[in-house]
């Protein structure tokens, strides 16, 4: 494809939503097509899911979970990303599969073989990972005053104990 997948990721609070509105700014300022979508999310399903996922209240099973995120996502890459890549455009993506490792791989399924086995197979099925993957990092404290900063109700993943994180 002709565009250029970028994604960025990191913990809560670390400036990805930042880092993509001012990278955007830029490429939009020197003349390219850009396209700024997050995960889970981007589409009218997929931010549906984001809703049920991060705010809906229920307890899923881990498997259900991990289907839940790429639900969204394979709507995401077949309705958003896929066709803006195809004119040209650059894709800059707040999250994508290297947090689902990250968050459910590791940090609710413990690395457990089988998880990370399932999390591999539905990436492969993608078809499509990004050209440019940048990980922002930022100290705990600062992230969790960045957080409060924020103000609104936290997600599931932003109140998720210490250990988690």
């Amino acid at each position: 494809m002709p565009g250029l997948f970028i994604t960025f990721e990191g913990g809560e609070g670390a400036g990805k939503s930042t880092q993509v509105r001012h990278l955007a700014a830029h490429l939009g300022a020197a003349g390219h097509d850009v396209v700024c979508t997050r995960e889970p999310g981007g589409t009218p399903g997929a931010e549906a899911l984001r809703d049920f996922l991060l705010f809906g209240g229920h307890d899923l099973s881990l498997r259900a979970e991990i289907l839940g995120h790429f639900a969204a996502r394979f709507d995401h890459v077949d309705r958003l990303v896929r066709p803006a890549l195809r004119r040209g455009a650059i894709v800059l993506c707040d999250r994508f599969v290297d947090s689902t490792l990250a968050y459910q791989g590791y940090g609710q399924g413990h690395a457990d073989p089988d998880i990370l086995d399932l999390i591999a197979a539905l990436t492969a099925q993608l078809g499509l990972m990004p050209d440019l993957t940048l990980v922002l990092a930022v100290p705990r404290a600062r992230a969790l005053e960045r957080l409060r900063a924020r103000g609104g109700a936290a997600d599931r993943y932003e109140s998720a104990d210490e250990s988690f994180h």
